[in-house]
């Protein structure tokens, strides 16, 4: 028992020790840019004014034609991006598709259901460091060999008696059994908490996947989702042309039985109709894949979403561009808190770290508190009696001595894998700046793509009005109509292309900083719990 005390208290003031090295996190260093991402200066304008903001520890930049100290005329918006950022799109539509696909989306719920089980195997390891309790009990028919070490005690014992003795020990019996087993193994050097914190860090991995997998899924609805909108759009100006270009096919055959204009005027338009009309069967069947896509995301069957999807949204497409939201970055601390990535990253290089605790824990020498309480007769009658009792209590220790370098080795091995995690986080960092700055300066110059485009699209229609009032009144001929009509349909093209690519680039610019705020609790043990349920499982 004194035994017994003296290790539970050397237990509780080695409570706090734990081998190996302690976990620092990282720093993501901000690109030498940064300041111009937040200043509009590069791409990161998005139609705000200037920010005033700026990195810790770095220079604001200056804005270029303001007064030195003088306020911005504007104020940008500093309001972080929503976790729902598509909602700023303001369309229903991709709102309930992107409720729906929360529930139901196949990969979210893998996902999800994931991250429960890292919760749950936190659980069983966290388990290590409290007390086990065990039950046990047996009933068993027994027989001993009459030359047994039992039986043979006969011979010393008594030897003038020895087969009486021998007869008695080795007759059959039934023996009753029952009581508790207790151990606690002392965590000395800190390897069953090294092992929680290893455990703490797989959830925080497994959280940051789930959500790079919600990121990944509502932009990719959302790609397809503007995909089909912007082909459904080429669709209503290509009908829109192929009317346009049959009632000019009619007026020219009537001129032409008029004796009015030469027959190869109708066929330059007719070979103008065949053309629109060609392109109609490819946008219908580029529309019915883009059906399939998303109804493959939020676990629609075939055919489901199409009323849903064949309705245009209330606001027409080509008015989209001019009301797209403003942006705002935020710190680079911010942002890597965004991207799942990083964070996943930085949960794998402590887990990694606190690997190496684990390893250097199992090179010490182990004691377990065990403890046992029960009954045991070979009469029935008799079970349960105080007589029957049986107990055993006191530590057992193991101490490793040779074991050909296997527990040296491991420990070189995680260290190893700690640096490899060390490397694949400043890998991931630089890619997460890299694609930022990719999408943020695609989004800029399509916008200004797109600007040229509206310009290019109005003069060519202003163009076409002109040669087709004076194709009219004969003073040019219809060639200059067509090139100017042609001119007119491609620039329309140019412009619904660049629309498609405007959208993309801005989703390309929310999928790069993350998405949205990042819900810190989604990590609690309620959450967890809920993952299930919110996966649809």
């Amino acid at each position: 028992m004194r035994l017994l005390l003296a290790s539970a208290c050397t237990a509780a003031l080695l409570a706090g020790c734990a081998v190996g090295p302690d976990y620092s996190p990282p720093t993501a260093a901000a690109p030498a840019s940064w300041q111009d991402w937040r200043s509009g200066q590069r791409s990161a304008d998005m139609g705000t004014a200037p920010s005033t903001a700026a990195v810790p520890g770095s220079t604001p930049a200056a804005t270029p034609g303001a007064t030195p100290g003088a306020s911005p005329a504007a104020t940008p918006s500093t309001a972080p991006v929503p976790a729902q950022w598509w909602t700023l799109f303001d369309d229903a539509t991709l709102d309930a598709l992107q409720a729906r696909a929360a529930q139901a989306s196949p990969d979210l719920r893998t996902a999800a259901l994931r991250f429960a089980q890292s919760r749950m195997r936190r659980v069983t390891v966290a388990a290590q460091r409290g007390p086990t309790l065990d039950a046990t009990g047996a009933v068993t028919r027994q027989r001993q060999s009459e030359y047994s070490a039992g039986t043979r005690l006969a011979n010393a014992v008594a030897p003038a008696n020895r087969e009486e003795l021998v007869s008695m020990l080795s007759s059959p019996f039934t023996l009753y059994q029952g009581g508790f087993d207790a151990s606690w193994e002392l965590d000395l050097w800190g390897r069953v908490g090294r092992s929680i914190e290893s455990a703490d860090a797989d959830v925080n991995n497994a959280a940051a996947l789930l959500d790079d997998v919600r990121l990944a899924v509502a932009s990719e609805l959302a790609r397809d989702y503007f995909e089909l909108r912007l082909t459904q759009q080429q669709l209503d100006l290509l009908n829109q042309d192929v009317a346009a270009a049959r009632d000019s096919l009619s007026l020219l055959q009537a001129r032409a039985r008029g004796g009015l204009i030469d027959e190869l005027d109708v066929s330059r338009q007719r070979g103008l109709l065949a053309d629109l009309e060609a392109r109609m069967p490819p946008l219908n069947a580029q529309a019915a894949s883009l059906m399939n896509q998303i109804g493959l995301l939020v676990d629609a069957r075939p055919g489901e979403l199409t009323q849903t999807l064949a309705a245009r949204p209330a606001t027409p497409l080509a008015a989209l561009p001019a009301r797209l939201p403003d942006l705002s970055l935020g710190l680079p601390s911010q942002v890597a808190l965004r991207r799942p990535d990083i964070r996943a990253a930085e949960a794998r290089l402590h887990g990694a770290t606190a690997d190496i605790g684990v390893a250097v824990a199992d090179l010490y020498p182990r004691i377990t508190l065990g403890a046992s309480f029960g009954y045991e007769s070979y009469e029935g009658s008799r079970f349960g009696e105080w007589g029957t009792r049986a107990w055993s209590i006191g530590p057992s220790l193991s101490l490793p001595i040779f074991d050909q370098g296997r527990r040296r080795a491991t420990v070189v091995l995680r260290q190893l894998a700690q640096q490899e995690a060390a490397v694949d986080y400043q890998q991931t960092v630089l890619k997460a700046w890299r694609e930022i700055d990719d999408a943020l300066t695609g989004y800029d110059a399509e916008r200004g793509r797109n600007a040229s485009l509206r310009a290019k699209e109005a003069a060519s229609r202003e163009a076409y009005d002109l040669a087709r009032a004076r194709y009219a009144r004969g003073l040019t001929d219809f060639l200059v109509e067509l090139d100017a009509e042609r001119t007119w349909i491609q620039s329309r093209r140019d412009l619904s292309d660049s629309n498609h690519q405007l959208f993309m680039r801005l989703i390309a610019v929310y999928k790069s900083v993350g998405g949205g705020d990042v819900d810190t609790a989604g990590t609690t043990a309620s959450d967890a719990a809920a993952a299930p349920n919110r996966s649809g499982s």
